[in-house]
């Protein structure tokens, strides 16, 4: 028998109507506001981080003398590229009688791990 009044009881609390706050509106803004100026200060922190983290690491690379070691690598990879797809595909030469032939594939290659970044920022940015 207790069980029915306790259910009655419930049924009449949710039956009725929440009270309406007057000032909804303005608290929705005020929390709003705070939300958006939350986030304007993390996007400038972290894009201020970036930019101080890519000075530091351009002046380490500049320093480093990296740019003539990777030059020397691109070009002993490129050699190897090369033989390995005229291995697979004797075929492909027209690939290789063009004077940009191994640029034209290693700008390929930049451009979807670029593509593959976008991609992966926007889905980050949905989460």
């Amino acid at each position: 028998m207790a069980e029915v009044e306790f259910e009655r009881a419930l049924e009449r609390m949710f039956a009725r109507a929440p009270d309406v706050v007057v000032d909804a509106e303005s608290f929705a803004d005020r929390v709003q506001r705070r939300l958006d100026r939350g986030w304007a200060a993390r996007r400038l922190l972290i894009g201020s981080a970036g930019v101080v983290g890519g000075v530091i690491g351009a002046s380490q690379l500049i320093m480093s003398n990296l740019f003539s070691r990777a030059e020397a690598a691109s070009s002993e990879s490129a050699r190897v590229l090369t033989t390995g797809v005229r291995q697979i595909a004797p075929q492909a030469d027209w690939l290789f009688s063009r004077p940009a032939g191994v640029e034209t594939i290693w700008v390929a290659a930049g451009l979807a791990v670029l593509a593959l970044g976008f991609v992966l920022t926007r889905i980050i940015e949905e989460i």
